[in-house]
């Protein structure tokens, strides 16, 4: 495959969807690039502003916690998983707002309460702790709703 062809295909694969350079770079190696010719289409992607680490980055942020309603810690591991820096991280989590985190929280956490058939309220406690843990929440927010939860 030449340049020319790799890059037409690689601006496709990035107009479709965000990505990040390591997406890209691997989708790349997967067409039988060498690193030269991966070099010199990042850089024409960048330049043409078909990859951009900071528009990937918060639009992750976004979408993950709009969509998939996980919390700020699930989001920052993903991120790092995808090799994006500390500083984008935390530019990219500035992207939802206290009110929305917490409102997401909120329903998230009531409705998965409410949605448990367990009778016995440790284990119960214990499957919504996890629950919310895995969807990335903090726990000291999560401690909190539960010992409000059970109040109810």
């Amino acid at each position: 495959m030449t340049i020319k062809e790799a890059i037409q295909k690689i601006e496709h694969f990035c107009a479709y969807q965000e990505r990040c350079h390591e997406e890209v770079v691997s989708k790349l190696w997967s067409m039988k690039m060498n690193s030269g010719e991966i070099d010199q289409i990042i850089v024409h992607l960048i330049e043409h502003n078909f990859l951009n680490e900071t528009r990937f980055a918060c639009s992750f942020a976004r979408g993950k916690h709009r969509i998939k309603h996980w919390g700020k810690i699930r989001i920052t591991n993903e991120l790092k998983v995808r090799k994006i820096g500390q500083n984008l991280i935390n530019l990219a989590l500035k992207e939802i707002s206290p009110e929305e985190y917490i409102a997401t929280f909120e329903d998230l956490a009531e409705r998965n309460w409410k949605s448990m058939s367990e009778n016995d309220l440790l284990k119960k406690r214990k499957k919504f702790c996890d629950y919310m843990l895995r969807r990335g929440f903090e726990s000291n927010l999560i401690y909190d709703k539960v010992r409000e939860l059970e109040q109810e």
